[in-house]
Formats: structure tokens, C-alpha cells, sequence
């Protein structure tokens, strides 16, 4: 019997100076010994597409590049050209692409196509999760606007794999992470949301692609934490001298140019497929969001100690 042939991944996004989830994606393959490639290039330019998938060969992409603005989700508001041929464009054609060369494809995608119903004072959801079948809701932003229909749209492509990520943290105070930039805000609002901790859901982006899945995930730790709770777990485990000040929805959008997504999303459909890897001695685990951060956090304040420690040396 014919074995297998070994998986060659292609991460997208995967630059070590420019790609932020793509270059732990590409990390971790690595950690796992992995055959595992990692491109820039543009991916609303079609024949770049085709030759460096023709090149490399791979049998499994994962698309993790994507226009999502910086510092914030704003800069998408004044450059809605480069956003839509990127998050539109250029996501379906590396997904085309694909399929015509019967590769798989993961696409790290948002769930900032919702918003969900709260309280008056938005401290409280009043509507339940959103699943993988709800009908998105918020088009608040530019950057939201383009990311509901080619969802839509790449959703019905076989062999493609899409992960609605919300709120993304990394155990490190990357600029890109969530905590690091309500850190830096003078205000915060406090409403729950959904979050996806990465350390925690990296190694399942890469069980769900060697397993071929396909259609959407909500790609989140279960379970909803509001920004006050997040930011009280990081004064309790990694400084605790922090402090901040919140102000309601109404105030921040004096101060912001493009409305926020704040949502829930129900990551049952995910917790069941890990469920099911676990059973079959696959070693991942999705964990409860405060219990994910609060493992995340615990490696910060290792890795800021081990920084501080080499400056004193």
C-alpha cells in the first residue's frame, strides 16, 4: 500500500518582517518539521500566483496575508483600492488558483462581519452567538465591507478551508496583537467580545488543513471576555502596575473614522472537529478564552523576564 506523500506547505504572508499570524504559522510548521515555503508576493497578480505555485508544488496553502490597515482597521477607509484588490481580489484568485491545481487551501479570514445585540450599556449580549450559517450583519467599515462577500463567494470552492479569526492576540506585545493595542489607548471601551488566542489555535489551523477540511470555522476560544477582563488578567499575571480608563461607544467614535465590529461567535463547529482530533490522538486543545489568555500571558511575562534579564547582563 502506497504511503502518503509528505504535506508541502505554502504560507502566504509568511515574511518574517512583514507577516505577523503568517510567520508563527510558518514557525511552527517548522517546530513540527514541516516541509514548509513561505511567500509575499502580491496576490492580486495572477501569473506571480501561478508561477510560485507552480515552482513550489505545494499540497496545502494557508492564505494569511490580507490588507487589515495599521495601525488600525481606519487606514482601510483611505485606501479602499488597495483593500478591495487584496481582500477581494487577490484572496480569490490564490483560491482559484488553487483549486485548479487541486490544492488546499486555509484562508485566515474575520469575523468582523457581525455585530452583535447588547445591553444599553454594552456590558451585558443580550443576542446569542453568531454560527458559521448566520447571515453577516456589520458592514461598518471598508475593511468589513469586503470581507462578508468573498466570503460568500470562496465558501463555495471544495478543497478550501476558512477560519473567521476575531480579536487576535499573540503571547508577545507585537503591535498587531489585541492587548498591546488597548495597552496603548488612553481609553477603552468595555464590551464583550469573541477572541482568537493564537498560541492556543495555531496548531489547529494546521490539524484542520493535513486533515482536508473544508467551508467555514469560527476560528475563536469559546466563550466571550470583555476588554476590562482582559486587561485586569494581564495586571494580575504580567503588570500590575497598568491602568486605564473607559469610555462608551459614543465617545470612541469621536476618535475613530470606521465603526467597530463587537460580537460573539459560537465556536461549537470547532470545539467538535477538535473533539473529534483528540479522539483520534491528534495533540490539540481549544481552550475556554480566559483560560487561554491566562496560559498566554503567562508566556509574556516569562518572555518580557527573559528580555529584561539579558539587558541587566
Amino acid at each position: 500500500m502506497s504511503s502518503q506523500p509528505e504535506p508541502i506547505f505554502l504560507v502566504w504572508g509568511g515574511d518574517l518582517n512583514r507577516g505577523w499570524i503568517g510567520q508563527m504559522v510558518v514557525e511552527l510548521l517548522k517546530q513540527q518539521g514541516k516541509n514548509v515555503h513561505s511567500t509575499m508576493t502580491r496576490m492580486e497578480e495572477q501569473s506571480q500566483v501561478r508561477a510560485i505555485l507552480d515552482d513550489i508544488k505545494p499540497t496545502h496553502v494557508i492564505n494569511c496575508a490580507g490588507k487589515t490597515g495599521r495601525p488600525t482597521v481606519d487606514w482601510c477607509e483611505s485606501h479602499q483600492v488597495e483593500t478591495m484588490e487584496t481582500n477581494c481580489l487577490g484572496v480569490h484568485i490564490v483560491t482559484s488558483e488553487c483549486h485548479k491545481r487541486d490544492i488546499h487551501c486555509t484562508i485566515v479570514a474575520t469575523g468582523c462581519i457581525y455585530t452583535s445585540t447588547y445591553d444599553p450599556t454594552m456590558t451585558t449580549l443580550l443576542s446569542p452567538p453568531f454560527t458559521e450559517s448566520s447571515p453577516p450583519n456589520f458592514a461598518g467599515s471598508f475593511y468589513s465591507a469586503t470581507k462578508a462577500p468573498i466570503e460568500s463567494i470562496l465558501a463555495h470552492y471544495p478543497n478550501t478551508l476558512i477560519l473567521r479569526l476575531r480579536m487576535p492576540v499573540s503571547a508577545d506585545l507585537s503591535p498587531r496583537s489585541f492587548v498591546t493595542k488597548i495597552l496603548a489607548y488612553e481609553h477603552i471601551v468595555n464590551i464583550p467580545n469573541s477572541h482568537s488566542i493564537l498560541p492556543s489555535l495555531l496548531p489547529i489551523i494546521i490539524a484542520l488543513a493535513e486533515h482536508g477540511e473544508e467551508g467555514v470555522y469560527n476560528f475563536t476560544n469559546p466563550g466571550s471576555i470583555s476588554h476590562n477582563e482582559v486587561l485586569e488578567l494581564y495586571k494580575e499575571i504580567v503588570d500590575p502596575s497598568i491602568t486605564w480608563k473607559n469610555f462608551t461607544v459614543e465617545q470612541q467614535s469621536r476618535v475613530i473614522v470606521a465603526e467597530r465590529s463587537n460580537c460573539a461567535l459560537d465556536a461549537g463547529k470547532l470545539m467538535g472537529k477538535v473533539k473529534q482530533y483528540q479522539g483520534e490522538g491528534v495533540e490539540v486543545e481549544l481552550l475556554d478564552v480566559r483560560e487561554a489568555y491566562r496560559r498566554c500571558f503567562e508566556v509574556l511575562k516569562k518572555g518580557l523576564g527573559e528580555v529584561q534579564q539579558r539587558g541587566g547582563a
